[in-house]
Parts: structure tokens; C-alpha cells; sequence
């Protein structure tokens, strides 16, 4: 699975966001179900799963759950594995919006029958479903199932029959810009746009699988040319006017300011890229592992610690590009990120 955001800029304002870095509270929080999947995705951030009787147990999801609510969070991103092989998952989600919090659910589109749809439209879940390419065969390569591609275009199918898009109720389409897809993504772009489905496209973290399967990988030229031929697209035939940055296109992460990773074991961390625990729920508070980690004070107070060209960038008020990237690749997560367009030349020169 992928990293998650809201398609409108995860829709906090930046005040919001400026009183959740001063007091050490959150707005959203991501947390993994299990990690039980049946795809075999080459990209995947997991190598391979541990074992499940590690994972946390339904009454620690749901204090992880509470605790995330007392410190503000507001919105919930469940994650795998595949959530939808989570027996628990209906029970979570009323859970969560029991609270008065929001679901945003990323699966591959397992088992997202028609009922299923609809419970999740009755329930405001807005569902981000894995879609890589019109191939059926690339597709198949990229899930490692070569009914993958079926599977999808019926949940899909299935969601915009239970009602959505709405201006409420979203659905979004999550992409990997990768070599075997980067030809077609264009007009994925605009094919999305046209139904009103939210792209979610994104560069991928060279960590997990990823990291040994290069053949992945596209020509960062390729990559850059990408989003400013988007921005274009989107400019001229949506009216929709952004800055080209890496690693989302048409938005931007700066989620370590208010956000955390509570994974399936209960380590938390500041996104599923920068994979350094600072803490376990089973052994400490939420609120005392946010409160207490110099990671996550780093990371809420990046344009003052951040290293190298993006201390110096421009657009280092609202983005530094992607941190999951810069730790994988150098070891540190305030490095300037390897994979920034607009640092390859000056990380060349320093």
C-alpha cells in the first residue's frame, strides 16, 4: 500500500496545522489493520509480513483509535496488508465514526461487492482503490495477480453505482508512476478527472520490495516531465492551477507536521517511509511517544532543521519533498531529498 492524503490537500487549514505543531497533537493519524494481502505488489513498503499473532488486537486498535481523538485527530487513513481481509473492519470503521472522525480507507479493491460499497457510502468512508494502468497485463505485473485488474474496475464500478462521488463522499484512484505506466498516465490523469474520481499519483519510496526491483524505476527526466505536463493538463482543461513537486502530483505531504504511522505491531512513526519507531502503544501513551520523540520535533519543525539544498528552496513552505525518500536513500530523514528534480544538479555540486 501507499502512502495516503487528502485529494484537496488533506483539507486542514494552515492554521490548524500551525496549532497542532505548537501543542503536539494531531489532525489525522494512519494506521495499518494487519498485514495480511493477497497481492504480491513489487513496490510494496513491506518486505513480507510478520507474524500475525504480533499484530495488534481489535481492543488495541480501537485505544490507539481513542488516544489519536484526544489529541485531535480528526481524520482516520486505514491501512494494510488489504484492510478488506480485515475481519474487523465494518466494527473499526463504525468505531471511528462513532467519534465524529472521517475513514479513508486505501485497498486494492478486494471484496468491494456492491453491499460493500454501499456500506461505505452510508458510513462517508472515502475510498482510495489501487489503479495503475488501463493494462490488464501491467497491471497484472505490478500486483503480482493476473485477475488484479478485473478485481479492480469492479470495485470501482461497484462504488460509483452505490452513489458516489459526491461533493462529500469521494473516491480516489491510488497510482505508482513507474516504467511500465508512465507512457499512459496522462490520460489516466484526465480519464479520472472526467468521472471525478481524485488521482492520487505518486513516485515510489525506494524501500521494501521496491528497493530490489529497480526495473520499476522510470528516468527522472521522464519523471519531471510527468507532472509538469499534468500541471498543465490540469491547468488549461480543469482549471486547476498548481506547483509541480515531487513525490505527489497536484499535491503536496507535509504530513509529519500532524500526522503519525501506527503500525500493525504498534510502532509508531511518522509515515510508512520513515520506518524508525519511536515508540510502541503497547508500552507508552500516543500522546507521551509524540510528545517526547526529537524525531517527530524534527519533522514538526523542518524548514529550521531540514539539511542541504531543501533548507534553501523556495518552496520550502509547503513542501520538503518526500522525508520517507531521504531516509531511505541516505540514512537521514532531514537530508535533502535524492529524488527532488530540483536538487539533482546541486546535490551533484555539494
Amino acid at each position: 500500500m501507499s502512502c495516503s492524503a487528502r485529494m484537496d490537500g488533506f483539507g486542514f487549514s494552515r492554521e490548524e496545522v500551525a496549532e497542532a505543531v505548537k501543542n503536539r497533537r494531531l489532525l489525522s493519524m494512519e494506521i495499518e489493520l494487519g498485514r495480511e494481502c493477497n497481492f504480491r505488489c513489487p513496490y510494496c513498503y513491506v518486505v513480507d509480513p510478520a507474524a500475525v499473532t504480533e499484530e495488534l488486537t481489535p481492543d488495541e486498535i480501537r485505544d490507539a483509535i481513542d488516544q489519536s481523538c484526544d489529541l485531535g485527530a480528526r481524520r482516520i487513513i486505514l491501512l494494510g496488508g488489504e484492510p478488506m481481509l480485515y475481519p474487523h473492519l465494518r466494527e473499526m470503521i463504525g468505531h471511528i465514526t462513532g467519534k465524529g472522525m472521517e475513514v479513508e480507507l486505501f485497498t486494492n479493491g478486494t471484496d468491494v461487492t456492491p453491499e460493500a460499497a454501499g456500506f461505505f457510502f452510508g458510513h462517508g468512508v472515502k475510498v482510495v482503490v489501487k489503479f495503475n494502468t488501463f493494462d490488464p497485463v501491467v497491471q497484472a505485473r505490478l500486483t503480482g495477480r493476473k485477475w488484479a485488474y478485473d478485481c479492480i474496475r469492479a470495485a470501482l464500478g461497484n462504488l460509483l453505482a452505490a452513489g458516489y462521488p459526491t461533493t462529500e463522499k469521494r473516491i480516489a484512484a491510488s497510482t505508482i508512476i513507474c516504467r511500465q505506466n508512465i507512457g499512459e498516465l496522462r490520460e489516466l490523469w484526465c480519464w479520472l478527472r472526467d468521472r471525478d474520481i481524485d488521482p492520487y499519483f505518486e513516485m515510489i519510496t525506494p524501500q521494501g520490495r521496491s528497493s530490489r526491483n529497480q526495473w520499476l524505476q522510470p528516468d527522472p527526466a521522464e519523471i519531471e516531465a510527468l507532472f509538469f505536463d499534468i500541471a498543465r493538463l490540469d491547468r488549461e482543461k480543469y482549471g486547476r492551477d498548481w506547483e509541480p513537486q515531487p513525490p505527489l502530483v497536484g499535491n503536496k505531504c507535509l504530513r509529519n507536521q500532524f500526522s503519525c504511522l501506527v503500525d500493525a505491531y504498534g510502532n509508531v512513526m511518522p509515515c510508512v517511509g520513515i520506518t524508525i519507531p519511536a515508540g510502541n502503544i503497547r508500552e507508552r501513551s500516543l500522546e507521551s511517544i509524540l510528545g517526547e520523540s526529537p524525531m517527530f520535533e524534527d519533522l514538526r519543525h523542518y524548514k529550521d532543521r531540514i539539511k542541504g539544498p531543501c533548507s534553501a528552496c523556495g518552496q520550502a513552505d509547503e513542501c520538503y519533498g518526500c522525508r520517507g525518500a531521504a531516509y531511505q536513500l541516505t540514512g537521514d530523514y532531514l537530508a535533502s531529498d535524492p529524488l527532488c528534480w530540483h536538487n539533482k544538479d546541486r546535490l551533484e555540486e555539494s
